[in-house]
């Protein structure tokens, strides 16, 4: 079993830096991976168009980088069919989004953990890649890699917010991050998710979320955003879209040349 660097990270107490992926290009994972800038790869599944194949081929391209790890953000249904096939097909940690409740986030954990009477989850071994097909199906080193799996909820709902207090103290939840755009639909304020309501409502998540020790998370689109929430006590980031890279790219590099082109 692929060792859990993002685990160990955490576990140690160090900062550690994730960059989204929506495409499913194992090319991109390995342009990323030769940086040597990220700590891991998040496949923003949620918003991805992906199949089966898409998640073995993304988790084998990171493995080609020892010292970064894989995310998979599993959106509100079928969880636990995401779930369960991305950490078969080798994806070793997982950010679950839309909950609306304590009993959602148990749900999730739930979905992580394996089947064994300790840790109560509803995991079962099955011959799949993250254990090597038939090499290490149900084995004691598969149940570790389960537990071992950093489990991450997204706080986007009005109700997650009401529960945070009882949603971190859901054994088996290590990181939060705040959702601003789903909060501020989710109380009737489309589009205000940079309004000062929204962004006192963020830095409330991650101070309570910080005095419980449970770790934030928080999601910036360059590193200078990043100051601020440092100042707080954040040591969590994950920076940029690979979607939304080639488009301001495009819109920049573009519009410029055209523009440029105009006055010829």
């Amino acid at each position: 079993m692929k060792k859990n660097m993002l685990r160990e990270l955490l576990d140690a107490g160090k900062p550690t830096i994730g960059t989204h992926m929506i495409s499913v290009s194992p090319q991109i994972v390995e342009v990323i991976g030769l940086s040597g800038a990220f700590d891991y790869i998040e496949l923003s599944g949620e918003y991805a168009a992906w199949g089966l194949s898409d998640l073995e081929n993304f988790a084998r391209a990171v493995e080609l980088f020892p010292q970064m790890s894989s995310m998979m953000k599993v959106e509100q249904e079928p969880r636990i069919f995401i779930t369960t096939r991305s950490l078969g097909a080798g994806i070793q940690n997982v950010l679950f989004s839309d909950c609306r409740s304590a009993e959602e986030v148990r749900e999730c954990v739930r979905a992580v953990k394996p089947a064994t009477p300790e840790d109560g989850g509803v995991h079962g071994c099955a011959v799949r890649r993250s254990a090597g097909y038939f090499v290490e199906v149900g084995s004691e080193a598969w149940v570790k890699a389960q537990q071992e799996v950093i489990i991450a909820v997204m706080i986007e709902k009005a109700s997650a917010m009401e529960q945070l207090d009882e949603i971190m103290e859901v054994k088996g939840v290590d990181m939060l991050q705040f959702g601003p755009c789903d909060y501020a639909i989710n109380i009737g304020k489309p589009g205000q998710m940079n309004s000062p309501e929204i962004m006192r409502v963020q830095r409330d998540m991650i101070e309570r979320a910080l005095k419980k020790r449970v770790h934030p998370r928080v999601e910036i689109e360059s590193f200078e955003e990043a100051k601020e929430f440092i100042e707080m006590g954040v040591r969590h980031f994950c920076i940029g879209f690979d979607l939304a890279i080639l488009y301001q790219w495009s819109q920049l590099q573009g519009k410029g040349l055209r523009e440029m082109l105009a006055d010829v």
